[in-house]
């Protein structure tokens, strides 16, 4: 693909941790799992994050039964647009159907509504960089940059997935699903916060008892995401959920509530194996989150808007 050359001191800059209210877009397979109800809440209700749009992901999982990435994607839609009919607050934002399939191939986007308006919102935004949540698999957001490459220009991709490079390998549900899409995010020089799942944002971890008094009777939707740990997670003493998804959205909230450092794009080998080159481009890399502090913010605004 022919993607503009990297230019490094503008790369960086983008890379620096925001210091305003963002301008943000969702990516999100909303059904998938339950942590990203959660992280598209806490995203609508924070004052530091001006949500333009939220787009569905595809995924395929056997435990919701799905027939295929454009099954997943359908749901996550309408999972979506449950929870906005919930929302205690006005959300003028897009909705947006994403991909029915995964990449073929690192050079064939795949064609959907999401990838189009994701490249018009990219440049519609001068002068500010369009942040991108992205919170499953790849496909819309490879997709927009394989059809638009200009846009690697406009954007920050801050996805979730992977473990840390030093344990040596990637095999995650996001990258996984999609591999030639985490390639084209991790190869095509845009601007990219990886905070992977396992060590990082697993740290994210709640509970039911914790739920039940913070989160339950904060109005319509504080019970309904109560209704989907309650529903999802056996009740089993010592039982506790990551909710990864969470991570982006509170990176951008309050950088604070992480610790990164840039380092150079790594390379995702085949065998889910990382690769290294230290002539690559940067990302940054977040090597840790504040469970406490996280967690604390969005219990707080669910309570402020119930």
């Amino acid at each position: 693909m022919n993607y503009p050359p990297v230019n490094t001191a503008d790369l960086v800059h983008r890379l620096e941790p925001p210091s305003s209210p963002c301008n943000v877009v969702i990516d999100a397979d909303a059904y998938n799992e339950i942590d990203d109800q959660f992280a598209i809440i806490h995203a609508l209700l924070s004052d530091r994050i001006n949500v333009e749009a939220i787009y569905a992901a595809p995924f395929h999982n056997e435990r919701r039964s799905t027939g295929g990435p454009g099954d997943g994607m359908e749901m996550s839609f309408h999972e979506i647009g449950r929870l906005l009919e919930m929302l205690p607050i006005d959300y003028t934002g897009a909705v947006a159907r994403g991909s029915e399939q995964f990449m073929c191939c690192p050079e064939q986007p795949v064609q959907s509504p999401a990838a189009d308006h994701l490249i018009e919102r990219a440049h519609a935004d001068n002068g500010s960089t369009l942040y991108i949540l992205a919170l499953g698999a790849l496909t819309n957001v490879a997709s927009a940059l394989v059809k638009e490459p200009s846009i690697t220009t406009r954007v920050t991709v801050v996805t979730l997935g992977g473990s840390p490079y030093e344990s040596g390998h990637y095999q995650d549900f996001n990258f996984c699903q999609d591999i030639h899409a985490a390639r084209v995010i991790f190869d095509s020089g845009v601007a990219v916060v990886h905070i992977p799942g396992y060590f990082v944002s697993e740290a994210l971890r709640t509970t039911e008892p914790e739920l039940a008094k913070y989160v339950k009777g904060s109005g319509q939707v504080g019970d309904y995401l109560y209704s989907l740990y309650s529903n999802w997670v056996p009740d089993e003493p010592g039982r506790s959920k990551a909710m990864w998804d969470l991570a982006p959205g509170g990176y951008l909230i309050d950088p604070g509530w992480t610790q990164s450092h840039l380092t150079q794009s790594p390379i995702l080998n085949d065998h889910y194996r990382y690769g290294h080159d230290l002539t690559r481009h940067p990302v940054r890399v977040v090597t840790r989150v504040d469970r406490d502090r996280i967690f604390s913010d969005f219990f707080e605004l669910l309570r402020k808007f119930k």
